[in-house]
């Protein structure tokens, strides 16, 4: 996974595609300088290495220590610059700040009619592709020339840019309220996690109302409607409500379908919005829609006008593969998904710059849900230790906590009474040290703790037990959510049954047909 502590320079020319490679170099050759052939050099140093060795760069001898520094510095920026050269022409806001460019040479030459022409047609463009920011910079820029020079270019001038600057500004003040909101939200939501009572729900949701109280939807256009939506979803994820997540994430999702210029023009946000509404409707249970709206999701990024470059490729394989494995534990088809598995990880060694190892343990959990799901316990644990054993998941404590459980369970199933108890003894230690310790995870490691402790003729009673007990728990507003993480019902009823886990889903997926 990405190490952010590798060299900047040496993950950047490792991100470059052969195309932008080849690009550089064409670029570099026209470069006459003194340092011309040392940093082409240094490049194709770096090119050729796996990993970042500083002594490999100096063995070669074409550069000095005490030049190394320099010639990093100013090898990243040419790099840089290529790429911006050889950026498609098609991407807007490149278009936009080219043209704004173009209107400060003019300026700067005297050439002001000129100028104000290209900066009249270029705030038409941003307008039209909703970029009110850049918008509002061409208009206070056009203020400027109007206020220092008399172009009289039109009578009125003044009083129209006036107004432009006025509703610019009001609608980016209002987006940047709602963006800041979003932002806050979700770092309370990594500081303190879901909300756990009705206090904590209360404050949330004083919190929230209190900065949207004075907003009109009504007025709002495009990324206004974007960040409220956006905002509310966080809202709505922190305080548990599924149905309000559902209804906002489908809204995100539709203002882009409604306005299909704008996925092309913003696709992180536009696959975040249905990463975001598929999760909401996994955790609703919604098997049909979830199905339609991944497919849509597929043949979307399939167009050949969806922008392509590294980081997209990344976030659509991130969450399109995540949402197919969701789709299989959703339906219990266990079985069929079993696929997935190594075309993913194949696709983990493609991406493995541009995704936290966070994600890929995600992965590795959902790879041990869908072994769990087929009876294959050794498998299941082996991509839980994985979890387990990992050091650096400290933001992702609840995934650690449920691979623990999980690997318990699987551990129970294989009849290793031996490990099970240390196991149990472990996991007690690691959930003790919990901040976010929930009702669910207690039951589960009290009832693992007493399974040896039950004549073989009582425990199916104990399983009927502990079923009742945690579907009084599901109906807990703030203990729902653990249920996704591990069907801990579903298991106890295929040990009641005497049926197969996949089974037992598969039946209430049919049943639960939406």
């Amino acid at each position: 996974m990405a190490n952010h502590q590798k060299d900047f320079l040496f993950v950047l020319i490792k991100s470059l595609s052969k195309s932008e490679k080849r690009q550089f170099k064409i670029f570099a050759s026209r470069l006459e300088t003194s340092s011309n052939t040392k940093f082409i050099e240094l490049f194709n140093i770096l090119d050729k290495s796996e990993v970042y060795d500083e002594k490999l760069i100096l063995k070669s001898g074409v550069i000095q220590k005490v030049q190394l520094s320099n010639l990093k510095s100013y090898l990243y920026k040419q790099i840089l610059v290529s790429i911006r050269l050889n950026i498609p022409s098609q991407n807007i806001r490149y278009q936009l700040r080219e043209q704004m460019d173009f209107a400060v040479i003019l300026y700067n030459k005297g050439l002001y009619k000129q100028s104000l022409k290209i900066l009249d047609k270029t705030k038409q463009q941003a307008l039209e592709n909703d970029e009110k920011y850049m918008a509002y910079e061409i208009v206070e820029f056009e203020k400027l020339i109007e206020s220092q020079y008399i172009t009289r270019s039109i009578q009125g001038r003044a009083d129209e840019l006036v107004i432009q600057a006025k509703e610019l500004n009001y609608r980016n003040t209002i987006s940047s309220k709602l963006s800041n909101l979003s932002l806050q939200l979700y770092g309370i939501m990594l500081k303190t996690g879901y909300v756990k009572n009705d206090q904590e729900y209360k404050y949330i949701d004083d919190y929230f109302n209190r900065h949207i109280s004075k907003l009109d939807e009504s007025k709002f256009g495009f990324r206004e409607k974007y960040w409220f939506y956006n905002a509310n979803l966080w809202r709505s994820f922190l305080v548990q409500d599924f149905l309000a997540s559902y209804k906002y994430a489908y809204k995100w999702v539709q203002l882009f379908y409604d306005n299909p210029n704008m996925i092309y023009l913003n696709p992180v946000f536009f696959l975040k919005g249905n990463h975001y509404f598929l999760e909401s409707l996994y955790m609703l249970k919604y098997k049909s829609n979830f199905k339609k709206y991944l497919n849509l999701l597929e043949e979307t990024i399939a167009d050949p006008k969806f922008p392509v470059n590294d980081n997209i490729a990344s976030l659509s394989f991130l969450y399109v593969y995540n949402n197919k494995l969701n789709l299989h534990i959703l339906a219990g088809t266990f079985e069929e998904s079993e696929y997935l598995i190594p075309e993913i990880l194949e696709k983990l060694k493609i991406h493995s710059e541009h995704l936290d190892e966070h994600h890929e343990m995600l992965f590795f959990y959902k790879f041990a849900s869908i072994y769990f799901g087929n009876e294959k316990y050794n498998e299941c644990i082996n991509y839980l230790d994985k979890i387990i054993n990992n050091k650096n998941l400290t933001m992702r404590e609840d995934l650690m906590c449920f691979a623990r459980l999980l690997s318990l369970i699987a551990h129970y199933e294989l009849g290793k009474d031996y490990y099970l108890e240390n196991h149990l003894k472990s996991t007690y230690k690691f959930l003790l040290k919990m901040n976010d310790l929930h009702e669910v995870q207690k039951e589960i490691i009290k009832f693992l703790r007493n399974l040896n402790n039950f004549y073989p003729a009582d425990i199916k009673n104990e399983f009927k037990k502990m079923h009742a007990r945690f579907v009084e728990l599901e109906k807990n507003t703030y203990e729902k959510r653990a249920f996704l993480y591990l069907d801990i019902i579903s298991w106890l009823e295929s040990k009641i049954e005497n049926r197969k886990i996949a089974d037992i889903i598969k039946e209430k997926a049919k049943l639960n047909n939406r």
